[in-house]
């Protein structure tokens, strides 16, 4: 019997995808879980139609994201804070790094910020932005004392 699923069911398949399995596996399992859906011409039509959308909304996103990932890459951050002698009081946070890049026009996460080390010091620094999975840009940021 061919069906079309609803959801992911693992070790089955994504949603979406049309599969045969046996019948009693659709009536007993899939179709009152609402996993999946029997497969009729129209309804297999429409779960095309509908991945073809996802994969143009997908390379759309990738791209703006890749767009994004040029700009920050070209951004250079220079922070000013307390310091003596080199030494910062407090520490440079993702937070303040956000706020920059707010004041860029560039919409970053915290969670998209990484940083190695806790920056202390005075000095140049080289933070990495991932974006998504393989997207990443290399932003240069200087902190310097006031």
């Amino acid at each position: 019997m061919q069906i079309i699923l609803l959801q992911d069911v693992k070790s089955l398949g994504k949603k979406g995808d049309v599969k045969d399995v046996s019948e009693g596996y659709a009536r007993n399992f899939l179709f009152p879980k609402k996993l999946a859906s029997p497969a009729t011409p129209g309804a297999i039509n429409e779960s095309n139609l509908k991945k073809e959308g996802e994969m143009a909304r997908q390379k759309k996103e990738t791209a703006d994201l890749l767009e994004l990932a040029k700009k920050i890459g070209n951004e250079k951050i220079i922070l000013k804070t307390k310091a003596k002698a080199g030494k910062l009081f407090g520490s440079i946070t993702k937070k303040q790094l956000v706020e920059e890049f707010k004041k860029s026009n560039l919409d970053v996460s915290e969670k998209c910020i990484i940083m190695k080390e806790v920056i202390k010091k005075v000095g140049a620094y080289e933070i990495e932005v991932r974006l998504a999975v393989g997207i990443k840009a290399k932003v240069k940021l200087e902190v310097s004392g006031a």
